[in-house]
């Protein structure tokens, strides 16, 4: 028996996945089978999606928003939708119905097939593309914050003179068994 699976993601943990786990489930996609990462895209070694993935089978229907949810990067792109088409996995791109590959459908044409082959080519390029424009942008911005002489990361903190001290110090009441909740206190 064929299911309907779904897959989710956004590149970072900050970002919601909301908008489209509504759709997906209005379309009545049991949560059980949405997959998803709040992970980049520009590689497939996402948990979720290598989860995704394994539990298609023949006969099966991937649905996903848009294209760039799988991936950002044009030939993996190209080559995990050759690994649906020789697998007999019906996909389902809600935001380009142009592109849905449907193995249940006997109708689809050459022609057809064609136009969704152009298709996928034009996206899988332009969700690259945009890979590619976020992190030039990403790059003009440090370097923008660098000449401005913004750091970046933790602050630096000073070390105490006597830092060796006070960590032997703590050496010996935690090796003494002198903790108290898992923290280790040293009068300095």
């Amino acid at each position: 028996m064929s299911k309907t699976v779904a897959y989710v993601r956004v590149s970072t943990k900050e970002q919601n996945l909301d908008r489209q786990l509504e759709v997906l489930q209005k379309m009545g996609i049991q949560e059980k089978y949405i997959y998803s990462d709040k992970q980049s895209g520009k590689d497939f070694e996402r948990i979720g999606y290598q989860y995704m993935k394994k539990s298609l089978e023949k006969g099966d229907t991937l649905v996903i928003k848009e294209l760039d949810r799988i991936g950002r990067n044009q030939e993996e792109l190209k080559k995990e939708w050759e690994y649906f088409r020789n697998n007999e996995i019906n996909v389902r791109v809600l935001d380009l119905p142009a592109l849905n590959i449907d193995y249940e459908d006997d109708n689809i044409k050459p022609l057809a097939k064609m136009i969704s082959n152009i298709i996928f080519e034009v996206m899988s390029w332009k969700a690259q593309n945009e890979r590619e424009t976020i992190r030039k942008r990403q790059a003009e911005g440090i370097a923008i914050a660098k000449a401005k002489n913004i750091k970046f990361g933790r602050p630096k903190i000073e070390i105490p003179s006597n830092f060796e001290e006070i960590y032997n110090k703590w050496k010996k009441r935690r090796d003494n068994g002198n903790e108290r909740n898992g923290t280790y206190r040293v009068k300095t």
